[in-house]
């Protein structure tokens, strides 16, 4: 368990490098990007994990990149669009 830790955190991190690459521009900072796939990537290895049992290695990797990719995909921002003052902050 403890290799298949490691390397879903390494998977994460790497997969959140892929998509600074790609996206920088419709992303938050890279610090919140990093967290998330680290820690989307480990939850995904441990869900994995415990629904299949040890002995699964590949697969809970698997598991681990498609969780962290879904909770990257999340912070995916519309193109051209910048966060700005809500109505409600604005009075």
């Amino acid at each position: 368990m403890i290799w298949e830790s490691f390397g879903a955190a390494v998977l994460g991190l790497a997969l959140s490098w892929a998509a600074i690459r790609s996206l920088a521009d419709r992303l938050p900072s890279g610090r919140a990007v990093y967290l998330t796939g680290s820690l989307g990537a480990l939850f995904g290895a441990y869900l994995t994990h415990a629904a299949l049992g040890p002995g699964h290695v590949l697969a809970t990797l698997i598991g681990a990149v498609s969780v962290g990719a879904v909770t990257l995909s999340l912070l995916i921002r519309p193109p051209g669009r910048r966060l700005g003052r809500s109505a409600a902050a604005a009075q």
